[in-house]
C-alpha cells in the first residue's frame, strides 16, 4: 500500500478511486472490506465519541482510519464539533447489531478493538460506519500503518464531503489550513497545505527525516512507515494530515501526505 513514490496529483487519485467505486456499484454489490478478517459481533450500547463505541459484549471499539473530535476528558472540555460528531454515530449505530472487520493490529494498549465496523441487522440501512462518518463530515481521515487496510477508500469520501461543505466542513470549524497560518501554539489533529522546502535528518527515534516547509515553522516528522516520502523533491505542493505538537506534525503513513502538484 505504499503510495509514497507516486507523483500523480491527488485529483487523479480521487477520480480513479471514485471510478472504481462507481464501477463496483454498476456490477453485483460488492463488499469494500472483502478480504479483511471477520471479527466479533455485538450490539452497540454506548457511543463514546465520533470514532469510539462500546458493544454489548463489553468490548470497546476504536473505528480505524478516521479521527473525530474528542470528548471531555480529565477536566478538559470536549473539542469543537464533539457533540455533532458523536450524534452522527449514535444516529447510525446505537442499539444496532454490528460486526467488526480487522485489517491489521486488532487491539491497542487500552484493549480497544481497532476495526472497521459494519451494521448487520435490519433496523436500518447497512452502514460501513467508518466510511459513513467521513461521508457525513463527522470525521476526517487519519491513517496508521498497523491498521491501514481499506483506508485509501476513505480519502475520496473526505474530498467529496469537504467540497460539499457537509457536516463539520460547513462554516469555519474545519478548514484546510495553510501551514504558514497555523498558530505556533496549535496542538491537535490538523490538515494543512504547504510547499516543501527541503529535507534534513532527524534525531527523533522512529522518524526517518524532517520535511521543512516554505514560509512556515511547522516541520513534518516522516516516520519510518512513510520513509519513502523522504525522497520528495523540494517545491512540491502537498496536503498533510497528522497530530501537531510543538510545531511538529507526525506523518505516520504515506496516505497522510497527498501530493497536489508536480514539482
Amino acid at each position: 500500500m505504499d503510495e509514497a513514490g507516486r507523483r500523480t496529483p491527488i485529483r487523479n487519485f480521487v477520480i480513479f478511486a471514485a471510478a472504481l467505486i462507481v464501477g463496483a456499484c454498476g456490477r453485483a454489490p460488492s463488499d469494500p472490506l472483502e478480504g479483511l478478517a471477520v471479527g466479533e459481533r455485538g450490539r452497540v450500547v454506548r457511543v463514546i465519541d465520533g470514532d469510539a463505541l462500546v458493544l454489548s459484549t463489553g468490548q470497546s471499539v476504536r473505528l480505524i482510519g478516521i479521527e473525530a473530535p474528542a470528548g471531555p476528558s480529565r477536566g478538559r472540555d470536549g473539542e469543537a464539533g464533539f457533540e455533532e460528531s458523536k450524534r452522527a454515530l449514535e444516529d447510525m449505530a446505537l442499539g444496532r447489531e454490528v460486526e467488526l472487520r480487522y485489517g491489521g493490529l486488532t487491539r491497542d494498549r487500552y484493549d480497544r478493538a481497532l476495526a472497521h465496523v459494519v451494521t448487520t441487522d435490519t433496523l436500518g440501512p447497512k452502514y460501513w460506519l467508518n466510511a459513513e462518518m467521513v461521508k457525513r463530515g463527522a470525521a476526517r481521515v487519519r491513517v496508521y500503518p498497523d491498521t491501514a487496510a481499506a483506508n485509501d477508500l476513505l480519502l475520496p469520501l473526505e474530498v467529496a464531503a469537504r467540497e460539499a461543505k457537509t457536516g463539520l466542513w460547513k462554516g469555519r470549524l474545519w478548514t484546510i489550513t495553510q501551514a504558514d497560518a497555523l498558530p505556533d501554539t496549535f496542538q491537535g489533529f490538523q490538515v494543512v497545505e504547504a510547499v516543501t522546502g527541503g529535507m534534513q535528518g532527524s534525531d527523533f527515534r522512529g522518524v526517518s527525516c524532517d520535511v521543512l516547509l516554505e514560509r512556515s515553522l511547522l516541520v513534518l516528522e516522516i516516520e519510518s512507515a512513510a520513509a519513502a516520502l523522504c525522497q520528495m523533491d523540494p517545491d512540491t505542493r502537498i496536503r498533510a494530515r497528522g497530530y501537531v505538537r510543538n510545531l511538529r506534525m507526525e506523518i505516520t503513513h504515506p496516505l497522510n501526505l497527498e501530493i497536489l502538484e508536480e514539482p
